[in-house]
């Protein structure tokens, strides 16, 4: 099925950014469920914080694997709908059917944690695909100098997204269900789905098929364009970017799921309340605080925004670590909340920043391939973190868990502010 006329083109800055915001916007729905919602309500149901930190990591285990769908996107791009679009659409279509499957889930109560933990590994698998193909189509169309931008745009449909997902299904899970919740999240997950649909890359592609591309240029064979991949790791300063970006998400989330545990278990924070609370920080912060992020990394560049950020990263969570031991029962009450949302907000802001550094460092044929690498060491960052949150509060404590991400953030602001950031390519 191919467009007889022009209609909407990527190459057209309002299309380009509808079609990013939504397709963001889309999965940050499905993590405001997978990862807050859920997460609260199984907490309130008795789930321990190990059990939520095993929900969480499943969840998360496909977007460390994300770079094997690189090469799939950068190598097999030749369909008649476009480079990148063909593989948006399929990764989509299938992340709603793997989706489905909680439709058939029975046991809603803490024992079945496990089984819809397994659905969601599923779909973040597609979901990481969506994500990968995205990507490359950003890099693919963005001029350099919009990069900011266009990273501000995806956080806002992110974060919009994800509050969304949060205080919707915060109170559709306790007052209707799983079932209920599923069949919402399907209906938006098939609106999502038509601006790809609409939107093409090049006139000349079809709007629907899955035929290859009638003049398809032969391109690099996949163990040529792995060949080049590795070439760019020979030297070390891409490896170290992996590092940084590996290090924010570990620290972030080390902190993070543990607080969220405490504040429902032990300071009176019902989980409904709570997810309402920690989607209206992130709509607030999240939105216009992106965009003013990202138009000023394509001012000032991203060296100096790094820095900042970096900073105020470890300030923050060096402050919610004091506030955890306030004894005071005038300030107790409010300390919790005000510790998340300090170790949730300036985390999101940072990568507005960090991703055009990203982005710029991934440009070339295995572009998609690239990026996915340096997301995939995010995510198994945030994963780490995840999975070993439960246990090292229990050792340690929270307000030390805090201290300790406050000292990594610091360090990694200090080597930016030294110079390590430019000599990583990122000014």
């Amino acid at each position: 099925m191919r467009a007889d006329t022009a209609g909407p083109l990527i190459a057209a800055p309002a299309w380009r950014y509808a079609v990013i915001c939504g397709l963001y916007a889309y999965q940050g729905l499905v993590a405001g469920f997978a990862l807050t919602a859920l997460p609260n309500h199984y907490a309130a149901m008795g789930a321990t914080a190990a059990a939520v930190g095993a929900h969480v990591a499943t969840v998360g285990l496909p977007w460390i694997l994300q770079p094997l769908w690189g090469p799939v996107v950068d190598r097999f791009g030749g369909f008649a709908m476009g480079r990148r679009r063909f593989w948006v659409v399929a990764a989509l279509t299938l992340s709603l059917l793997a989706l489905a499957r909680l439709l058939l889930v029975e046991d809603e109560s803490v024992a079945g944690l496990p089984i819809v933990s397994a659905v969601f590994l599923v779909q973040s698998a597609f979901a990481a695909l969506t994500d990968t193909a995205t990507d490359g189509m950003i890099i693919d169309n963005v001029p350099a100098e919009r990069l900011g931008t266009a990273n501000a745009i995806t956080r806002v449909g992110f974060v919009c997204g994800a509050a969304l997902g949060a205080a919707l299904f915060a109170w559709m899970l306790p007052a209707h269900g799983l079932h209920a919740s599923a069949i919402v999240l399907l209906a938006i997950g098939v609106l999502a789905l038509l601006l790809p649909l609409i939107v093409r890359e090049r006139v000349e592609d079809a709007v629907l098929s899955l035929r290859p591309a009638p003049a398809q240029v032969a391109g690099e064979t996949l163990f040529q364009l792995l060949r080049r991949l590795a070439a760019s790791f020979s030297g070390g300063t891409t490896l170290i970017l992996l590092a940084i970006c590996f290090a924010t998400d570990y620290a972030g989330a080390l902190f993070r799921l543990p607080l969220t545990v405490e504040l429902i278990q032990h300071r009176g924070w019902e989980a409904e309340a709570l997810s309402r609370f920690q989607a209206a920080t992130a709509l607030v912060t999240g939105t216009v605080g992106a965009l003013l992020v990202g138009w000023w990394t394509d001012r000032e560049g991203t060296s100096r925004a790094l820095a900042i950020l970096l900073a105020l990263c470890a300030v923050s969570h060096v402050g919610a670590a004091a506030l955890l031991l306030l004894s005071d029962p005038r300030w107790a009450a409010a300390a919790g909340p005000l510790a998340l949302g300090l170790s949730t907000v300036m985390p999101a802001l940072l990568f507005v920043a960090l991703a055009p550094a990203v982005m710029q460092a991934s440009l070339g044929p295995a572009a998609a391939t690239r990026f996915a690498l340096f997301m995939a060491s995010l995510n198994m960052g945030d994963v780490a973190g995840s999975a070993m949150s439960g246990q090292v509060s229990a050792a340690v404590g929270l307000p030390l868990v805090g201290i300790a991400a406050g000292s990594a953030f610091g360090l990694l602001a200090l080597l930016s502010r030294l110079g390590a950031a430019r000599s990583l390519g990122l000014s």
